[in-house]
């Protein structure tokens, strides 16, 4: 039994008799807030190379990463380091405005989890500037509706501001695992085979869960794991069955990009 599977037991065990809440180790220790404005977001201006504004209404309560999930952040903290060091994520002045760029989750049980309520653990909000992150980087995503633009979260930090996408893809299929955010300059510029969401949708937003659902449905998409966000400058998007098969669709995508250089 892998981390994601131990926590959904776990999961399963703690919200018996619980319906409509996701607990956290210290249940009610915490309060829910409500954080972000999508109408407050729109006062940032529209730039779809920006990040880290979140552009949807989330319910947060704030409190301990459960324990379960402990190991699984760590995984993903560790490839966060590898792309960190090829600067597929980060912070630099010369980028982007100098705002923090990237993203990783990775899902938690139960499996396989009803649509729109298939949690997740997720990098938080402006977190992408530091190469080592703890558990207390994350949090848990366990409900996102993309009518409502709406997301329910839960942990020390608040939820990244691409966790409506994250979400739309877990939704396409409950056997991904895993999803990785990245902004890949040379996979944006070489123009391959790969799925891509319109130019004007941008990222954090219904439109953009819904081009994730639109190529799932209508292209390549399923099998090769991979897609390009055109209208969020040099976006890339890479899924998978698990952590490491998710960094391995990115890699080889970015080896393919080198081979048009």
């Amino acid at each position: 039994m892998d981390a994601l599977e131990r926590y959904g037991d776990a999961t399963r065990r703690r919200t018996h008799g619980a319906a409509g809440r996701f607990p956290t180790p210290r249940d009610g220790a915490t309060s829910l807030v409500a954080v972000s404005d999508p109408q407050r977001a729109q006062h940032h201006g529209h730039d779809g190379a920006r990040e880290g504004v979140i552009k949807f209404a989330a319910t947060h309560q704030s409190g301990p990463l459960p324990r379960g999930a402990v190991e699984l952040v760590g995984l993903l903290a560790g490839w966060r380091r590898v792309l960190f060091d090829l600067g597929l994520l980060g912070k630099d002045r010369a980028r982007y405005q100098g705002a923090a760029y990237g993203n990783l989750s990775a899902r938690l049980g139960p499996f396989p989890g009803e649509r729109g309520a298939r949690a997740f653990a997720i990098t938080g909000t402006q977190t992408s500037d530091r190469r080592d992150l703890t558990a207390d980087d994350f949090c848990v995503v366990s409900a996102a509706d993309v009518k409502r633009n709406h997301v329910t979260s839960h942990g020390p930090s608040l939820p990244s501001s691409e966790s409506m996408t994250h979400a739309t893809v877990y939704d396409a299929s409950p056997t991904i695992r895993a999803v990785f955010h990245v902004h890949a300059p040379a996979i944006f510029e070489a123009r391959l085979p790969l799925p891509e969401t319109a130019p004007g949708v941008d990222y954090g937003t219904p439109e953009m869960a819904r081009e994730v659902a639109r190529l799932w449905r209508s292209s390549s998409l399923p099998d090769g794991r991979v897609f390009v966000m055109r209208g969020h400058q040099d976006g890339v998007v890479a899924f998978g069955k698990s952590i490491d098969d998710a960094g391995g669709a990115l890699v080889a995508a970015l080896a393919r990009a080198g081979e048009r250089r």
